[in-house]
């Protein structure tokens, strides 16, 4: 999905969350001994990846050392476990590689190794391989220059696969964490498979690199990697022929088109449901429950909206010669198409809905948690008191227009397939304001507020834009949430004096 930098240490290292999982060691005898945890999800993940890294290196005709695939195994699982992985976890890259051939399997369980913007560092564990090839310039990763590059020809391959050169800076949106995620493959799978094999593990892990529109010269995606393992393979003696290639290219467009195959998901719910695991991995103040603020919870969904409205369907998915069909492309661009219609009206209403309560919360002070307007998120089986709960049920004041309106009216009302750790799946404030002014009305006012979010206009100002009726029915909901609060605080008070 969509990745957004912000400037922080990169090879800032910390150790791996290992107290909080199973882990493998080494024995005196050198056989891999499970010492073990209280997450029992680790266990399985591991001797799944386990299994998958030796079946795939023995079917390509390779000999794994035990040891050096179980250290593998745990570091792959181990990172894509790491506290901030909602989407990109072993879930995530089992998936990607599960209908795929051995090269597949294995580009997919490297291919979200590192993940800056997400895990925020280079752990300890996967700087290792890395290390000796970049350093940190200004909080960016730059490639060393080639006097400082150690004699290693497997990084080179992988170098001029992605088309990267010594004291290139690196870019989270253009291939830095995929290129590091291929370095690691290389080095990891040296010991158990040729430079042949390795470099079309590593074109695969190249392809996953998302949103690449085709160049000033209409080369794709597909196009220029073929170019580029057309010279890797003069130059390192691949022994490849032509036709070799164009399989290779095929391949890798099809891992990567199975990497972001949840954009064409027949129901847009569950299409929905993956942006929500996908927001709280870069922007961490979610996975906080009942404390990130309003503001904060606004900046996710506006950058999540932003991200939706500047995607086209053809910079998702990928075409090479006839992979994918014809039919089954068009298939996967059409399905994207209507997923993002969905998912940037919806975003947009959700947008405008938190636009209202930020106002107003600006009445009371600034960066106020979400949950002090809205109540708090149900669970622990405590009595809260919910601002959806103070809203009157009315009823549609002006039909949706299309089909696409009908879906996200019935998202916001009825909610996504799944709750999150974060947010309730339905949306009841921005189903009351949809419900009371429309669809149109709300395109209206929600450019409004992003004038809001920029400061050019005042809390109060934009307040005054909005239908005076549903700010109000809005305001008497919050009040009734502070006087429930008020009321429970009193009975607690009252029983401390009777004690």
């Amino acid at each position: 999905m969509g990745e957004w930098y912000q400037p922080m240490s990169q090879l800032r290292t910390i150790p791996d969350t290992i107290q909080k999982t199973q882990c493998i060691a080494l024995n005196t005898s050198g056989e891999t001994a499970m010492r073990q945890g209280p997450e029992q999800g680790f266990g399985q993940d591991y001797e799944r990846c386990f299994d998958e890294l030796n079946h795939a290196i023995e079917q390509l005709g390779g000999k794994a050392d035990p040891a050096q695939i179980s250290m593998t195994a745990e570091l792959i699982i181990q990172t894509m476990s790491g506290p901030w992985r909602y989407f990109h976890t072993p879930e995530h890259i089992f998936e990607v590689g599960e209908s795929g051939d051995a090269i597949e399997v294995l580009s997919a369980l490297f291919h979200d190794l590192v993940y800056v913007q997400v895990d925020q560092v280079v752990s300890v564990n996967t700087s290792r391989y890395v290390a000796p090839f970049v350093k940190e310039i200004g909080g960016q990763l730059v490639i060393l220059e080639r006097w400082q590059l150690p004699n290693d020809p497997l990084f080179e391959m992988v170098s001029q696969i992605f088309g990267f050169t010594p004291g290139q800076t690196l870019l989270p949106t253009a291939g830095q964490n995929e290129f590091l995620s291929a370095v690691i493959a290389a080095k990891s799978l040296e010991h158990a498979l040729p430079p042949a094999i390795i470099a079309q593990i590593v074109a695969c892990i190249e392809a996953t690199i998302p949103f690449r529109p085709p160049s000033e010269s209409g080369q794709s995606v597909g196009d220029r990697l073929f170019g580029r393992l057309s010279q890797v393979n003069h130059n390192f003696e691949l022994g490849w022929t032509e036709a070799d290639i164009h399989a290779i290219v095929k391949r890798a467009i099809r891992l990567a088109n199975r990497d972001i195959e949840n954009f064409a998901y027949e129901a847009s719910a569950e299409f929905l449901d993956n942006t929500w695991n996908l927001m709280p991995e870069t922007n961490h103040d979610l996975t906080s429950a009942n404390a990130y603020t309003v503001s904060g919870y606004r900046l996710s969904l506006q950058k999540m909206e932003g991200f939706m409205n500047f995607l086209k369907p053809e910079l998702v998915f990928q075409r090479y010669q006839d992979e994918p069909a014809p039919e089954l492309y068009q298939s996967l661009i059409c399905r994207t198409q209507k997923n993002l219609e969905v998912a940037r009206l919806y975003l947009g209403s959700k947008l405008l809905s938190i636009a209202v309560i930020e106002a107003l919360s600006q009445r009371i002070g600034q960066d106020i948690p979400l949950a002090t307007m809205m109540g708090e998120l149900p669970g622990r089986g405590l009595p809260v008191a919910q601002l959806e709960n103070f809203l009157p049920n009315i009823d549609v004041s002006i039909p949706p227009a299309n089909a696409v309106e009908q879906e996200v009216l019935e998202l916001l009302e009825k909610g996504r397939t799944k709750s999150s750790s974060y947010d309730v799946k339905n949306s009841p404030v921005a189903t009351f304001i949809i419900k009371s002014i429309g669809f149109s009305e709300a395109r209206r006012l929600l450019l409004q507020a992003k004038e809001f979010f920029k400061r050019s206009v005042s809390a109060e100002e934009f307040l005054a834009l909005c239908d005076r009726d549903v700010v109000d029915t809005i305001i008497r909901a919050v009040l009734q949430v502070f006087e429930y609060r008020k009321n429970a605080m009193a009975g607690r008070m009252n029983a401390e004096v009777k004690v």
